[in-house]
């Protein structure tokens, strides 16, 4: 059995525009690497971070929490210690935090022999997520682990729901160098939506699962509407507007707000397409003192992998 581990655990976008804390899919060029090693000495260990500063400390860190949940389960006679290197910005809406927790554990648990299966490795991904967010939800933690599109169906009891990827789908990122707090983003959510807009809003996801299915890029397009969030949530993302006009008249099949925000993804068929959106995102950029980044990727249906 292996006693060493390199794993590159990537980033995710949520929601996906109507699929709200329920939708995810899994990126491919963007994501942390981490070093796990089992040690004699018992419990969890973060021996090292680099890329951004974050604690050392286990029970303060996203990947420690994660770890010790599924350690504190497993009961094995020897511990594990971590190495970060965090390529993904924490508050960048590409899910740095789930890429943390799902990347401990996923190599903790090859580590152990493989007795979790991916259902159980969300949940204890979860514990971590819930020290980043407050509350214990899927939707980025689902994609990194399982791949590709995932449905959460249910976190009590878990079950997720791995859809299907059409083969020529591609995302592009943009990532606007401002912070957006994920539960200032939730704060300002309306408690109560009229009828009107449920329906709307879970007919669309209802068409966007179907089109996954089928590999329907005009329905997926349909599909990509949020009446619900963001109407509210754009108001936080200087330009989302101008972003979401030029993605279109680029040839997007559609864009939103990539979980909370401040990054904005869009959906492409084809790479060239995609490449023309992220021109298209750069020009809006551009014009305005706020530095980004931007990312080009096919949809990841694999998840974590080890390297």
């Amino acid at each position: 059995m292996i006693d060493e581990i390199k794993i590159f655990s990537p980033a995710t976008v949520a929601n996906v525009s109507c699929g709200f804390d329920v939708l995810g899919f899994c990126l491919d060029t963007v994501g942390d690497e981490m070093i796990v090693r089992k040690t004699s000495e018992k419990g969890i260990r973060i021996i090292k971070i680099e890329g951004y500063d974050l604690p050392l400390e286990t029970q303060k860190n996203v990947a420690g929490v994660a770890a010790l949940a599924l350690y504190d389960d497993a009961k094995p006679d020897y511990g594990f210690e971590i190495e970060i290197y965090k390529n993904i910005k924490p508050g960048s809406g590409i899910g740095s935090s789930s890429a943390s927790a799902s990347g401990s554990i996923f190599a903790i648990n090859e580590l152990l022999g493989k007795p979790y299966n991916q259902t159980q490795l969300t949940n204890f991904a979860m514990k971590g997520e819930a020290l980043a967010s407050g509350s214990e939800h899927a939707d980025n933690i689902a994609p990194g682990i399982f791949g590709g599109f995932t449905l959460v169906k249910s976190t009590s009891p878990l079950e997720v729901l791995q859809l299907p990827t059409p083969y020529d789908l591609y995302a592009t990122i943009i990532h606007p160098q401002i912070e957006v707090k994920t539960s200032e983003a939730r704060a300002i959510l309306p408690k109560e939506i009229p009828m009107k807009n449920a329906i709307t809003q879970w007919a669309n996801v209802g068409s966007l699962v179907h089109a996954l299915h089928t590999n329907d890029y005009e329905l997926i397009s349909k599909s990509l509407n949020d009446v619900v969030v963001e109407p509210y949530r754009s108001q936080l993302i200087p330009h989302f507007k101008d972003v979401k006009n030029e993605t279109i008249n680029a040839g997007a099949l559609g864009c939103g707000i990539s979980g909370s925000g401040p990054s904005i993804f869009a959906l492409s068929k084809g790479i060239e397409n995609a490449k023309n959106v992220e021109n298209a995102m750069k020009m809006v950029y551009s014009k305005t003192p706020i530095d980004f980044n931007t990312y080009v990727s096919k949809i990841n249906t694999d998840g974590v992998k080890i390297l």
